[in-house]
């Protein structure tokens, strides 16, 4: 029973490190969103015409997109937490085999085996 608390343990710190990680992305992604916002009301140059670089718009979609990516991840990294939580963690939704481990290691919040996650198209 000790190791199977000391995996629950490990799992938890693996996705709470994660957590951590992400939520550091989010805050350099927020900050940069905030520099291009200034930026954006700071200029009066054509910005779209601009041959030096890629233009604030094109840099705000992008920041944007890390931001919503971001967010997703950490919303399946809650549901993973929560998956741990109910002693479910591990256990495909698709199939109700076990995920394999290989896969966690890669992927820690992953609900669906590869199987299953091919046939869904994730």
């Amino acid at each position: 029973m000790a190791d199977s608390r000391d995996a629950t343990d490990e799992i938890a710190r693996a996705l709470a490190d994660r957590r951590r990680a992400l939520e550091a992305e989010l805050g350099i992604t927020g900050e940069r969103l905030g520099d291009i916002r200034a930026a954006r009301a700071d200029t009066v140059a054509d910005d779209e015409h601009d041959p030096e670089g890629p233009t604030l718009a094109a840099e705000w979609s992008r920041a944007e997109g890390q931001r919503a990516d971001t967010l997703s991840e950490l919303a399946d990294l809650e549901a993973a937490e929560a998956r741990l939580a109910a002693g479910t963690y591990g256990v495909c939704e698709g199939c109700g085999r076990s995920i394999p481990p290989a896969r966690l290691a890669v992927r820690p919040a992953a609900r669906r085996c590869v199987a299953c996650a091919e046939g869904a198209g994730r």
